[in-house]
């Protein structure tokens, strides 16, 4: 097994392409229905330039008679009868209608654009994000930190989004309105169009440019942003610690930094695209000062009318102009979304290295007995932590597990659950691989009470229901007593109903610990595993937690990680860890009678006892 970390995977351009195709393709709905309302406030566009151009044609056949009765366009006629004010008021009544149809549809458009992008593809990737992260083992969390991880649910789900909306549907709109707007100013002067068309190579020459420059900027700016991230998340953990060596300053100047990089290099996006629009903008301008000038002399020429015609030919190729313009949006917008389609399908194509084999067994009730053959285990790679552990415990089995730090304890209780997998040999559950049972299963069978519990932001109740949530108040409460929470719980306003703050801040670190075991208590499990539950506390607390642990301990098999001693006299043999190896394994009375490390933590704790 590769211990090199969850390396992330490089995706060509065409496979990202290809991966966002089918993400726009689950939604075709809500885009073609993007597209077409779209397409319609196109028609409604040139409705309305239509009526201004007939409007101003009519005019000029009504102040020059010499001009001759007006032909207009697509076969239409007024009645005879209509005056002048008449079909001026018609045609009036034709722009302002086309107008307001035109507000209307473009509430509709954002409407259904915000329902599509935020409603759907947005929680629908967050959600996939989130479920992948939920699946995946610690090794997985063990090489990613907090940080990147959260701008991954959040900021790059965003970005992918705009693939669907700010390129497949902008593009096809973008495409089907230049289309339209190409054939009708083909049809009032083909060569005029042609002219008006020469700076549009150019155009797309430095779209192309840009594009390439903006999507290293935006890979740049994502890894900027993950790292301001963690120093945040990293100063607001830390907060105590710089206020009490009052060093605000240092934290102030190390955040600023990383701020100040990310500015920078935004900096460095917004000058790409400040040159980029103005750019586009001026090359759209050659084009209608070419109108003005080819245009003017046709119209002089009498070879164009000047409503129906130049008026017309100017209004369509400004909103031309536009969509010429939106490329560059769409090529930023593009850029945006290959970055953040990038780390989110590392996520998403991740392999999960725990999960259930194919034939799995579900696990209804162990007894628990746990095995150890020839374990070996490291988290990364030439970095063995556990050499060839050979052990067994028994069902209802006390085991203290000692040693002195970084000897190997904590990785050796989380191969227990499957938080991670051996490298080599096995461990058993009733004389069955781990494995080979039903991880779900498996964990419900396993109550861990870590060194430093967690708690949510939630009731009393509700946090030590966590892992039952159907569970009655009388189970609750029953928990609470075998881990003697129950009596603080009373004393406290509200109860078990008492809302906790973040990681139940309002509480004692005695107390929280006392609501993680009971926690894990409420679960009833077949193994406990306590996870040095009193290296936190004061003496007094220590011997609360270990009277509750008598009654908590009875009839399971039990793992206790002490570092203080207090706690083993409950266990019935002591293994001692070494630099990941086995040194001792025996009952404490036999192992206090021996020279070794539990020997001589045992004179030092009485030595400290001693002198206080």
């Amino acid at each position: 097994m590769s211990h090199s970390g969850h390396q992330p995977k490089t995706y060509s351009q065409r496979e990202l392409l290809a991966r966002l195709t089918s993400l726009a393709w689950r939604h075709r709905t809500g885009c073609i229905l993007l597209i077409a309302q779209q397409a319609a406030l196109v028609l409604l566009g040139l409705a309305g330039l239509g009526g201004i151009g007939i409007g101003i044609d009519y005019l000029r056949h009504v102040m020059d008679a010499s001009l001759g009765p007006m032909v207009f366009p697509l076969g239409w006629a007024p009645p005879p009868a209509w005056t002048t004010m008449q079909i001026l008021t018609a045609l009036s009544c034709w722009v302002l209608t086309a107008a307001i149809l035109r507000a209307i549809l473009t509430m509709w458009i954002a409407v259904t654009n915000s329902r599509l992008g935020q409603g759907q593809i947005v929680v629908g990737l967050r959600t996939a994000v989130y479920s992948k992260l939920q699946r995946l083992g610690f090794r997985f969390f063990d090489a990613n930190t907090t940080g990147p991880l959260i701008n991954r649910v959040t900021a790059d789900t965003q970005a992918v989004r705009l693939f669907v909306d700010g390129v497949v549907v902008q593009g096809m709109n973008t495409v089907l309105a230049a289309g339209v707007y190409l054939v009708c100013l083909a049809r009032i002067h083909p060569g005029l169009t042609l002219a008006c068309l020469l700076p549009l190579p150019v155009v797309w020459t430095l779209v192309m440019l840009f594009s390439g420059w903006l999507r290293r900027d935006y890979t740049e700016n994502r890894e900027r942003v993950d790292h301001l991230v963690l120093v945040f998340e990293e100063l607001m953990r830390g907060i105590g610690v710089v206020k009490s060596f009052a060093l605000e300053g240092w934290a102030g100047t190390r955040f600023d930094t990383a701020n100040e990089a990310v500015r920078a290099q935004k900096r460095r996006i917004f000058l790409r695209l400040a040159i980029l629009h103005p750019l586009v903008g001026f090359l759209n301008h050659i084009s209608m000062a070419t109108l003005l000038g080819y245009g003017g002399w046709l119209a002089i020429k009498g070879q164009i009318p000047v409503g129906a015609g130049l008026v017309i030919f100017a209004g369509v190729l400004q909103q031309l102009a536009g969509q010429v313009s939106a490329v560059a949006g769409i090529a930023d917008n593009l850029q945006q979304t290959l970055t953040g389609a990038q780390r989110v399908f590392e996520i998403l194509d991740t392999e999960a290295d725990i999960r259930d084999s194919p034939l799995a067994r579900p696990l209804h009730r162990a007894t628990g007995a746990v095995t150890f053959e020839r374990v070996r285990f490291a988290f990364k790679e030439n970095d063995t932590v556990l050499h060839d552990l050979n052990f067994e415990v028994m069902s209802g089995e006390k085991i203290a597990i000692v040693g002195p730090t970084g000897s190997g304890k904590s990785a050796l209780i989380h191969l227990i659950p499957r938080f991670y997998d051996p490298d080599e040999g096995r461990v058993l559950l009733d004389g069955v691989d781990l494995r080979e049972w039903r991880v779900e299963d498996l964990r419900k069978q396993v109550g861990l009470v870590f060194q430093e519990s967690f708690l949510f932001r939630a009731t009393i109740a509700a946090n030590i229901a966590f892992g039952k949530p159907e569970a009655s108040r009388e189970e609750i409460e029953h928990a609470a007593r075998l881990a003697a929470a129950h009596d603080f719980i009373m004393a406290m306003p509200g109860g078990y109903d008492a809302m906790l703050h973040e990681n139940g801040s309002n509480l004692s670190g005695g107390q929280r610990q006392r609501l993680s075991l009971a926690r894990a208590l409420l679960l009833n499990p077949s193994i406990l595993i306590l996870d040095d539950p009193t290296a936190a506390v004061d003496t007094e607390t220590e011997a609360e937690i270990l009277s509750a642990l008598d009654d908590a301990m009875q009839g399971r098999t039990c793992f206790i990680i002490a570092h203080r001693l207090g706690a083993v006299k409950h266990a019935d043999r002591v293994l001692v860890l070494d630099h990941g190896r086995i040194s001792a394994i025996a009952t404490p009375e036999s192992l206090a009678a021996l020279p070794g490390y539990y020997r001589d933590a045992l004179l030092a704790a009485t030595s400290e006892g001693g002198a206080q």
